[in-house]
């Protein structure tokens, strides 16, 4: 009879666990995030999604040295593909948004873009780490397409995640920011904001996969459908990306 019990209570907690979805999110989905899950819970009451923020470069990491994860949502493809490439990895790769570039602060009129670089009044241009943020990375092929770079590399300080770069400019610690728009389109972010041409930069093709585990759960995947259904597309958009 004891067995029994021990049995069934093993199953309950399999089944409570099998309701929780958790998702390695690159940090420029912070914002979003909340309002998709929002939108997620309305379908879907009893299932919790738990996000975990941070660069993908580091929660691939994380991924590859046994973090609990079902889902990663990175800022770039080529972060899912080194986890796939690692066998880590269940299903397709999709790309559930494109991101945008821009430039940020809120001490300087940026209306004349890029050359404000070079203006004695920007002391630190704050980048994330280029190889393990894709915005980041972004950002420095950018100031080289246009010519900058060398003018500017002594300024750049960097960050270890998209969501440290723009701390450092809200706090002072720099005065202009590489970002994702997403991140400036939240009230605190009040500032100037130039959208950086997408012809300077590669797309930053935001994409997603199932992270291999030795249980399955199926929430994760349904969760992941929603993610890439037309329910996401307006809440992706306005928030600004765009949707392949």
């Amino acid at each position: 009879m004891k067995r029994i019990f021990i049995l069934i209570a093993f199953l309950v907690a399999m089944s409570a666990q099998a309701q929780t979805v958790k998702v390695a999110a690159a940090a420029n989905l912070r914002f979003v995030f909340d309002e998709i899950k929002a939108s997620y819970a309305i379908a879907n009451p009893k299932v919790t999604i738990s996000a975990t923020f941070g660069s993908s470069g580091a929660l691939l990491q994380q991924i590859l040295n046994g973090a609990e994860f079902d889902i990663f949502m990175a800022a770039d493809n080529s972060f899912p593909v080194k986890l796939k490439d690692q066998g880590a990895t269940s299903g397709e790769i999709k790309t559930y948004a494109l991101g945008k570039l821009v430039l940020w602060s809120n001490t300087i009129d940026l209306a004349k873009g890029l050359e404000m670089l070079t203006d004695p009044s920007v002391k630190r241009i704050a980048i994330a780490k280029p190889d393990l943020a894709p915005y980041g990375d972004r950002a420095i092929e950018c100031l080289k397409a246009a010519g900058l770079y060398d003018k500017v590399k002594n300024k750049i300080i960097y960050a270890d995640n998209i969501s440290q770069t723009a701390q450092f400019a809200q706090t002072g610690n720099a005065e202009v920011a590489f970002l994702a728009m997403s991140l400036t389109l939240t009230p605190e972010m009040k500032g100037s904001v130039y959208l950086i041409d997408p012809k300077l930069y590669k797309p930053v093709e935001q994409a997603m996969v199932l992270v291999k585990s030795w249980k399955v759960n199926p929430e994760a995947a349904k969760f992941m459908k929603f993610v890439l259904s037309e329910d996401c597309k307006s809440i992706f958009e306005k928030n600004g990306y765009i949707v392949p």
